[in-house]
């Protein structure tokens, strides 16, 4: 008789409101709240997790390497989605690159 694999625990589904909504809705840019970095950042000590770049920025400031730096990694994400995701412009990757303007 073959062992049975433990099932994995299911992730907590990331809220948007009531308790634990620390995750912006998708009509409002996606991405998390303030909220919900400061949480994020109480359960782990040492994290450097901020929130998303959205006003106008120095050129090469550390705020406009930052936004750089997540529009190419993010642009990377929005290539290997699926096409109904990378078409789709109320996507989450969609709307969170729009509001850190990429």
């Amino acid at each position: 008789m073959a062992a049975t694999k433990p099932r994995k625990k299911a992730k907590p589904i990331k809220r948007t409101t009531g308790k634990g909504g620390n995750y912006r809705p998708t009509k409002s840019g996606a991405g998390m709240t303030k909220k919900g970095v400061k949480a994020y950042r109480k359960a782990n000590p040492g994290s450097k997790l901020k929130t998303a770049v959205t006003g106008k920025v120095k050129k090469g400031s550390k705020a406009a390497k930052r936004r750089k730096s997540y529009c190419a990694r993010s642009l990377g994400q929005l290539k290997r989605s699926s096409a109904k995701t990378r078409n789709n412009p109320n996507s989450r990757i969609r709307q969170a690159r729009r509001r850190w303007r990429c």
